[in-house]
């Protein structure tokens, strides 16, 4: 049962970086390092060391501006096409690691896709109608809202991750039950004469 968790946690993780690449790193680092809820196995150890935790903060710090402030928040979300995804990655193949059946190129491959899937939609669909709909306005409010997301979900994952795997199942289910059901523009109907 402990595998399977570690699944959801990896998974929850790993969509966390997408929205935000070093929430995640840095909350499995603090926790594997202060709590005993994660430990991390060689060599995603290192993630515990008081230099990688330092990186991580100030990377936090800079990411968190950088999305605040307009024009550079659209470089910043170029520039995070390849951390995030590299940051899924790393915390999906470093919580899955626990588990040693899994193998550590397919936890590195998942991680990818999932944070790069969960960035990819955030930065082609849903900041682009963000900034469309509001001016740029309401780019602030949501890059707030994605980095309190990604805190709550990478702590979630990683304390209660049966809540994590709710969530993909519930989420999963909509997207899928809004594809099978999409509504086809009716086409009008020609007037015989």
């Amino acid at each position: 049962m402990e595998a399977i968790f570690n699944i959801f946690s990896a998974f929850g993780l790993s969509a966390s970086a997408g929205l935000n690449a070093y929430i995640p790193l840095l909350t499995v680092a603090l926790l594997a390092k202060f709590t005993n809820l994660i430990s991390l196995t060689s060599p995603w150890d290192t993630l515990t060391s008081w230099w990688v935790i330092g990186v991580l903060i100030l990377l936090s710090i800079v990411e968190f501006f950088a999305d605040k402030v307009p024009a550079v928040n659209h470089v910043n979300d170029i520039i995070q096409t390849f951390v995030r995804p590299a940051a899924g990655a790393i915390v999906f193949a470093a919580e899955s690691s626990t588990i040693a059946h899994v193998d550590p190129v397919l936890a590195l491959i998942a991680g990818l896709l999932v944070a790069g899937g969960v960035h990819a939609i955030k930065s082609l669909v849903v900041r682009p109608a963000v900034t469309a709909t509001t001016g740029g306005v309401g780019n602030i409010p949501v890059s707030m809202a994605e980095d309190a997301t990604s805190t709550v979900v990478s702590f979630l994952s990683i304390v209660v991750p049966v809540i994590i795997a709710c969530a993909i199942v519930l989420v999963t289910t909509i997207v899928v039950t809004k594809l099978i059901f999409k509504k086809r523009p009716e086409t009008p109907d020609i007037e015989r004469r």
